[in-house]
């Protein structure tokens, strides 16, 4: 298996967001892994673009210089949370320059490049075409001042920036000229009978399916895929002073990300891109860029004779405490300010409880989240070994035994595996946390009952204290098991303590009689506190 998410852009730090995705994708390529797969997971920082020349621009260093500084931080923030890549390139790569071209001159060589002149907006001053964000004026239809140049803010009205009353470029102040430029085009609507059979196989979400249903009812347009100088990018072979509109290179990113991969480690590129392959591809993304994966990236895929994804998987945007993230509501919150106050595994954990395969929004509230993580995963999980390690070091020598008290409930939950794999397969986290919290609560009533530490203090030497302890380790490892692909650094600190690695083909096995090492707190509460001062921070 192939799994990528969607490349973060080199223009900015990565908020929580972004990481949403990230544990979503990794939760799934570990849990594949832990199940015995080939499975690699590849991403990669998009630094292409107007946005990043303006950028560099104003901070008076080189593009180059800023996607590379940038792309050190997203990739510290990114493993901060765990997130585990077999590669984290760049689009800006030789890599992604070669298949760039090379899928571009085959597109040419198949008639899939038409060319026409397009009239844009162009400021004078500074020599630049505008894209609509960079053009602010008068809304035509209601009046309200300073908006957009493709939509009103008050009152809702879409219209063309040449429609915009008293309208100026927002880099300097100019106001903009109708300007005539020659441009590339993909020819998409020639792919719209295959792009149709393909959205009808069974391997999308129903909603993404009945979206891109309804772009396809509505007639594809040509897709334009040159900007024109100042631009960062890739120049186009033999069209002087015209770049590969960051778009078209993006995706590309994926295959440039699996080349360098495949060039470290010795595979076989053509392996996973061949348009008959048994490699299975999965797309991780938001529904913000669902047109871009379901249409022009599955079309650019055939034109050039390659595989297209086997899925994507796409989620809805991260809300915190009930509104839209955003600086002006003071709840922006950047991943590294969350690591600097809190573990990486409470989020991880907390995403896992609300995510599940539907394209839903999931909202971080910061009461639910410190109440969850510290009932879930301090009360019921990592109590239950703090409980029965501890008993077992201070009556048994840190011994376990051979000979539980309870084998019929160890099987249970041994059973119960192949329902949680079910889950996690299906991108279904929510309820395969629900199912191992379950879990978790028939093992803490076991202990409740049984009251091993009143059997300490009355006969710390008779042998069912230690059989019943060993039960509660039992269960214990078989929840880390469980819960491994969504927080590795919890289950690493488990194997500490257990001393073994747990993987899933061996989730049949018992502990029988073994040494465990000295126990270590795993996991502390969350911090009212520190959830507090983080959203200080995200004003």
């Amino acid at each position: 298996m192939l799994v990528t998410s969607a490349l973060p852009y080199a223009n900015g730090p990565l908020h929580l967001g972004h990481i949403l995705e990230g544990i979503q994708a990794d939760i799934w390529a570990r849990f594949q892994r832990l199940r015995g797969h080939d499975c690699i997971y590849l991403c990669a920082d998009d630094a292409h673009g107007t946005a990043i020349m303006l950028s560099a621009e104003a901070q008076k260093q080189s593009p180059e210089a800023l996607i590379e500084a940038m792309r050190e931080s997203h990739l510290a923030d990114l493993q901060g949370f765990g997130i585990h890549f077999d590669c984290y390139h760049s689009t800006h790569s030789n890599e992604n320059r070669y298949h760039a071209e090379r899928i571009y001159r085959l597109c040419q060589e198949r008639d899939h490049i038409a060319e026409r002149d397009v009239v844009q907006a162009y400021d004078p001053q500074r020599g630049l075409f505008l894209a609509d964000r960079l053009i602010r004026g008068d809304c035509p239809r209601c009046g309200a001042s300073d908006q957009y140049g493709d939509h009103c803010e008050r009152c809702g009205a879409s219209y063309a920036p040449a429609e915009l009353l008293r309208a100026r470029s927002t880099l300097s102040g100019a106001e903009p000229i109708d300007k005539s430029s020659r441009h590339l085009f993909f020819r998409l609507p020639q792919f719209a009978d295959s792009l149709r059979e393909w959205v009808e196989a069974d391997h999308l979400q129903a909603p993404v399916a009945a979206k891109l249903r309804e772009w396809l009812d509505a007639g594809l347009k040509e897709w334009d895929i040159s900007r024109d100088a100042p631009y960062f990018g890739f120049e186009i072979p033999d069209a002087p002073g015209k770049y590969f509109y960051v778009w078209l290179d993006a995706p590309i990113g994926y295959m440039a990300s699996c080349q360098r991969y495949c060039d470290e480690q010795g595979r076989d590129f053509e392996d996973y891109w061949a348009r008959e392959t048994d490699i299975e591809l999965h797309h991780f993304i938001g529904k913000d860029i669902i047109n871009f994966h379901g249409l022009f990236w599955p079309a650019l895929l055939e034109a050039a004779g390659h595989r297209r994804p086997s899925s994507l998987h796409v989620h809805g945007f991260l809300g915190v405490n009930g509104e839209k993230m955003s600086k002006s509501r003071g709840n922006f919150l950047l991943a590294s300010d969350y690591l600097q106050r809190l573990d990486s595994d409470y989020l991880r954990y907390y995403f896992a409880a609300r995510l599940g395969a539907e394209v839903e929004d999931i909202d971080l509230n910061l009461s639910d989240f410190a109440q969850r993580v510290n009932a879930d995963l301090v009360g019921k999980t990592v109590n239950l070994a703090s409980r029965t390690a501890r008993l077992l070091e201070r009556h048994c020598q840190s011994r376990t035994s051979t000979t539980p008290a309870d084998v019929g409930l160890i099987d249970a939950f041994t059973t119960a595996g192949e329902i949680i794999a079910g889950h996690y397969e299906a991108r279904r986290y929510s309820r395969a946390m629900r199912e191992i919290m379950r879990l978790a609560d028939d093992a803490n009533r076991f202990i409740d009952q049984h009251k091993p530490w009143e059997l300490a203090r009355a006969t710390p030497n008779d042998p069912r204290l230690r059989a019943q302890c060993t039960t509660g380790l039992e269960l214990f490892r078989l929840l880390m098991l469980y819960l491994k692909p969504v927080v590795p650094t919890l289950a690493e600190r488990s194997e500490a303590l257990l001393g073994e690695t747990l993987d899933w083909a061996g989730h049949e096995r018992r502990l029988g009689e073994r040494q465990l090492t000295a126990f270590q707190p795993l996991l502390q509460r969350i911090d009212a506190d520190d959830c507090a001062a983080l959203i200080q921070q995200g004003g």
